[in-house]
């Protein structure tokens, strides 16, 4: 486990490779930067040793300065707090993502995508124009990260859509909309935050959740919800950015080398993530997770269930014309 804990601690902080940049009138530029990864986490740890090999790069101009374990509270508090300069930038999903701009929405739909090929190719087509809209709003994006597939864990066995209506779902606080979907599709979600996942779960405020292995392992979500269903529901992703007011308060000398540094980690990852994922799952079997396959027609009654309310994503949670987009390139990496 050891040796599986230090891949999860090097993928993990490139995952969340961030910077947040803010000069001290004649001193150093301090970096804030906030993350949901835990306090003193082998994930904290790697982070730590990142914010040394930027203040090697920049010969000791910027410096780094961590707020771990969402101690300044969800990704949309985050988000909040950058818009007021009491942070500079985040690494951050991009569910997360979605509260600056709906657009990003387009690469979480779920069931959209069926392999890592398909959502790699619509990604990299998408990502030009997420990138533009988040810079007209004032986020420079310093690079992309995998998360890997979501999957569904609850408390009781289960495979079929109708058994997971009866539990209680969490669902990512902060966006009614998306709540009021889920309860339309006939869920029960319950919108907390991240952080709140576990006390949520040992309450019994929720008793299902939705996540990729990895996270479910990491945070110990999954010892107490000790079933899973093997089908992929979404892909993850995630994105570094940093509010543009900072990034110009870097020497721009320095800034193509932040860029390029930021970039390389993104794709180390990329080659990494999926993997561990992988090995995530290995790992919680071997500590009592209990996984079930479904069935093709299983599976199609999931899809069902999401395309019946593609009309009420499309033009209303997502963009109309991201919408179409991603169904464009996803059918072209189809044919």
């Amino acid at each position: 486990m050891n040796s599986f804990w230090n891949k999860v601690a090097g993928a993990f902080a490139a995952l969340l490779f961030l910077f947040s940049f803010r000069p001290a009138y004649g001193g150093p530029i301090v970096i804030k930067m906030a993350t949901l990864a835990p306090d003193g986490s082998s994930w904290h740890r790697v982070l730590l040793e990142m914010g040394e090999e930027w203040k090697e790069i920049s010969g000791g101009k910027v410096t780094l300065r961590i707020y771990p374990g969402g101690v300044v509270g969800d990704e949309d508090a985050m988000l909040r707090k950058m818009r007021i300069g009491q942070l500079h930038a985040v690494a951050i999903t991009g569910m997360g993502l979605a509260f600056l701009d709906r657009s990003f929405y387009g690469l979480h739909v779920p069931m959209m995508y069926t392999s890592d090929e398909e959502f790699d190719y619509v990604r990299d087509r998408l990502s030009p124009l997420l990138e533009e809209r988040l810079e007209e709003k004032g986020y420079v994006v310093l690079n992309w990260g995998d998360a890997g597939w979501v999957y569904f864990f609850a408390r009781k066995p289960f495979t079929h859509p109708s058994e997971m209506k009866n539990m209680k779902l969490f669902i990512g606080a902060g966006d009614e909309h998306l709540t009021q979907l889920y309860k339309k599709a006939g869920f029960r979600p319950v919108p907390i935050s991240v952080v709140d996942i576990l006390p949520g779960l040992q309450t019994g405020l929720i008793d299902a959740f939705n996540a990729t292995p990895l996270a479910a392992l990491s945070f110990n979500w999954f010892a107490l919800e000790h079933n899973m269903a093997k089908f992929k529901w979404a892909p993850l992703t995630g994105a570094t950015i940093i509010d543009k007011r900072a990034w110009k308060k870097i020497p721009e000398e320095l800034r193509p080398k932040i860029l390029e540094v930021s970039r390389a980690a993104s794709r180390r990852l990329q080659r990494e993530i999926r993997n561990l994922n992988a090995e995530a799952m290995k790992a919680m079997v071997e500590n009592g997770l209990k996984i079930k396959n479904v069935s093709p027609s299983v599976e199609a009654e999931w899809r069902k269930i999401v395309e019946d309310i593609h009309p009420q994503i499309r033009g209303k949670i997502i963009p109309a014309d991201v919408f179409d987009v991603v169904v464009k390139y996803r059918d072209e990496f189809r044919r």
